[in-house]
């Protein structure tokens, strides 16, 4: 377990479920089937488990970052930190245990995605030194019900 910023950091393990699901919640609510928390964890736990991290302070889980690395970039998913937990670092921290757990695999380059409409993401991102790159990003549902 890593301490950053009064945050301890770890992989994800069971007993975390419904404090995870409940902090993914209230951060992205109303999520896209493709994104129920529920579902998410589970199709992570079959895929480098231990790029799930989440960060405990004061008793309880107030952070969360999924990475993913398919051995030519890496990507970040899911960074949350709770509302009220907001503003002590804890969202640098666990950026850092991700990026530093990518890097240790050989990961060069790192990305992820924010949606245009929350200016405030964009900010926290550029303060760590993400910038926007001049890409189009394209996606499509390949399992449109969102199970899986």
């Amino acid at each position: 377990m890593q301490r950053r910023s009064g945050l301890q950091i770890r992989a994800y393990e069971e007993p975390d479920l419904e404090a995870l699901v409940a902090l993914l919640n209230a951060v992205f609510p109303g999520p896209a089937p493709h994104n129920e928390p529920r579902a998410s964890i589970r199709r992570k736990l079959g895929a480098l488990r231990e790029l799930l991290l989440v960060g405990h302070a004061d008793g309880r889980l107030v952070a969360t970052a999924m990475g993913g690395w398919d051995g030519h970039r890496g990507w970040l998913y899911q960074v949350a930190v709770a509302p009220d937990a907001r503003g002590r670092g804890h969202g640098r921290a666990i950026v850092e245990a991700i990026e530093a757990r990518l890097r240790a695999r050989g990961c060069p380059k790192l990305n992820l995605q924010v949606l245009a409409s929350n200016p405030a993401a964009v900010g926290f991102w550029h303060k760590l030194g993400y910038r926007v790159e001049e890409r189009v990003s394209l996606g499509k549902l390949l399992e449109p019900s969102g199970e899986g």
